[in-house]
């Protein structure tokens, strides 16, 4: 087994032996990347020359005040920001801009001891399903380089996929951690808004956005979430709950739980292969002591058009504070102040962004806001309704995480309601609030399929709990993709 395919344990175990150290297992990581890069195009920024110097540092402490990730490699996706390495959320808007200080969760990072070896590409702030919003580069899907690694955490789901790293941050506001995962065959996890610190996450929209973590096994899933998860007073949103170690509900026992099996996610246009991946799976859950029965979530069906009038109407807020006055790029074009703000946005910010922007002005706009923002606003309460109904009976609810499997690069760039639609089982998730993980479930045409698990608010364990068991009956978590063939191990 070469170095990339280990555990967090196995890892520790390797330099608790002495069979490699911090140092070397960095050096790895960036000889890895610097092989596969040219192919799969993940990292916008490597972090090489503090991370070579502070693994050096870290293999001076002592072994017994080290922790389960202390000295592993992780990328974090582009919007989260990090003191002195530039973030750009995949914007010409921001390019250049070196904060002068770290995220909440890039602070946790480090106290765990996780060496922060780079940044990872994403759709421009985070809008997006295929990573091909970005302004710098494509990420490909290192499963086929042909096709998208999906969005908008892209970057970080190809660079866990590629093996270029163990562990990922990315982040997720309608199915941007989930979606990609389940195109590149990794684990991804959105926690319960709220479980982890928003600070120092560049905001689409807001009452949406949340971290969290990419890896290639659900306990590995599971430690990272440890370490990033807490209540944090710079953030106004974090809830002050009590964080449990989502490692030991790992037990292996699903004996007598209930899932609730919503038929809107095998409605037109879940793909035929989607459905029968999981409904395989729902029978290796039912073989292990799980109760399964089919339920309605009836105001799902409403979800994707909610989610873009609520998310663009945030969005044209959030993004009114780029305007080349205090943050990266700056026209060289303008005549009077108005030109300044004007030609800056229009030459700073890519199309999507710039649809998004018109969008939710429009929704906000005084003469709309009762008969889209307001009614959306209501919507979005039926539906987390619908959770809470569910949730009254089933321990979790399980589907597909997306219709299909990954699409090619450019196959439906200029149809964004096709791109939009890609989301549509994810997003129900962000509107409800509650934490769901996506996690290899099968192939199409070499391709993976994710199953999606969805648990109540503030309940990971328990979505932990069956993904780990799934996982533990199948094998589709240890295929790799023929791009690791050749590359450094």
């Amino acid at each position: 087994m070469s170095f990339v395919e280990k555990t967090a344990a196995q890892l520790q175990e390797m330099i608790h032996t002495k069979e490699t150290t911090i140092a070397k297992m960095t050096e790895k990581a960036f000889d890895r990347i610097e092989a596969l890069e040219p192919k799969v195009d993940a990292f916008l920024a490597l972090n090489k020359e503090r991370a070579t110097q502070l693994a050096a540092e870290m293999d001076q402490v002592p072994f017994a005040e080290r922790g389960p990730l202390f000295g592993l490699p992780i990328g974090v996706k582009d919007n989260i920001v990090t003191e002195g390495l530039e973030t750009t959320a995949s914007s010409r808007i921001l390019e250049g801009f070196n904060p002068i200080y770290n995220a909440t969760v890039v602070d946790k990072l480090r106290e765990a001891g996780m060496v922060t070896v780079g940044k990872l590409n994403m759709d421009e702030f985070a809008m997006g399903s295929s990573n091909e919003n970005s302004y710098y580069k494509k990420t490909k899907n290192p499963w086929n380089l042909e096709t998208v690694p999906g969005g908008s955490s892209g970057g970080s789901a190809a660079a866990v996929a590629a093996g270029e790293v163990p562990f990922s941050l990315g982040s997720d506001t309608g199915g941007s951690i989930r979606q990609p995962a389940a195109f590149c065959g990794v684990v991804g996890m959105k926690p319960t808004y709220g479980r982890v610190s928003r600070f120092g996450l560049i905001a689409y929209a807001s009452s949406l956005d949340q971290i969290g973590p990419i890896t290639r096994t659900v306990k590995d899933n599971a430690l990272l979430l440890n370490a990033i998860s807490g209540y944090d007073d710079k953030d106004s949103t974090s809830a002050n709950v009590e964080v449990p170690d989502f490692t030991a509900a790992l037990t292996g026992d699903i004996t007598g739980l209930r899932i609730g099996v919503p038929k809107e996610y095998f409605a037109e246009g879940v793909g035929e292969a989607a459905k029968q991946a999981v409904l395989d799976a729902l029978k290796v859950l039912e073989e292990r002591g799980a109760i399964c029965e089919e339920i309605s979530l009836p105001h799902s069906k409403y979800a994707l058009a909610t989610y873009y009038i609520l998310a663009s109407s945030e969005a044209s807020s959030n993004l009114s504070r780029f305007d080349g006055i205090r943050y990266g790029y700056r026209t060289e074009k303008a005549g009077s102040l108005l030109e300044f703000y004007m030609n800056t946005r229009s030459e700073g910010f890519g199309d999507e962004v710039k649809r998004r922007i018109m969008l939710g002005t429009y929704a906000l706009s005084s003469g709309y806001y009762d008969a889209y923002y307001k009614k959306a606003q209501k919507v979005r309460t039926l539906i987390k309704k619908d959770f809470d109904d569910a949730f009254e009976k089933y321990d979790v609810i399980v589907g597909p995480t997306t219709p299909t499997p990954a699409f090619k690069i450019g196959e439906i760039i200029d149809d964004p309601l096709t791109m939009y639609a890609n989301d549509i089982l994810t997003i129900p998730v962000n509107l409800a609030g509650v934490p769901a993980i996506s996690i290899p479930c099968g192939f199409e045409n070499g391709l993976p399929l994710g199953l999606q698990i969805i648990g109540k608010h503030f309940d990971e364990e328990t979505v932990y709990r069956v993904a780990d068991v799934y996982e533990q009956a199948t094998d589709f978590h240890k295929k790799t993709p023929q791009t690791w063939e050749g590359a450094a191990q």
